[in-house]
């Protein structure tokens, strides 16, 4: 989460968070003795109401990995600006190969995402927008890729007060 401007992180104590599972890997490592395997997992969680974050657990049953990830992405929560249902602007991210586009859209759309990007949409409690997601389709990617699009994102009141200027002069200019 470095890198960006008034990321507002928030301390996991308190908040009804909800897991959503974006996938399960099977990882492989070849021994002399044969093959190992271990499971990777990448879990979103948030309280629908924008606070969100993503975590990536390891482990040699599929269980435990998914209850590491959800402590790491406990670890990792920021607040995400959403104005009446959607977001406030248009916003792209990049993450690796996986591009992904967000825009708001008018009430009663719902959320037209799919995959990584709709379970990270859904977490945030996001209600109406649309999205496109380009190149990578690897769920690592395409979170994080839709993690920096959303981070990037700021409120009219943030703007304002960044400028040092009235609320009405964001707007009207």
């Amino acid at each position: 989460m470095l890198g960006y401007k008034n990321v507002e992180r928030v301390k996991p104590s308190g908040l009804e968070l909800v897991d959503k599972l974006v996938g399960v890997q099977r990882v492989t490592k070849v021994t002399k003795g044969g093959r190992a395997f271990g499971f990777s997992a990448i879990v979103v969680v948030g309280d629908g109401n924008g606070v969100v974050g993503h975590g990536l657990g390891k482990s040699k049953d599929v269980s435990s990995a998914i209850a590491k990830a959800v402590e790491d992405a406990k670890k990792n929560l920021v607040r995400i600006p959403i104005l009446d249902g959607t977001l406030p602007h248009e916003q792209k991210g990049k993450f690796g190969g996986a591009k992904v586009f967000i825009k708001p859209a008018s009430h009663g759309t719902g959320v037209i995402a799919g995959g990584a990007v709709r379970l990270v949409l859904e977490a945030v409690g996001i209600k109406d927008v649309l999205s496109k997601s380009q190149g990578s389709s690897n769920p690592h990617n395409v979170v994080k890729a839709t993690f920096d699009a959303l981070l990037q994102l700021r409120s009219a009141a943030t703007i304002a007060k960044q400028r040092g200027i009235s609320l009405e002069k964001v707007f009207n200019g």
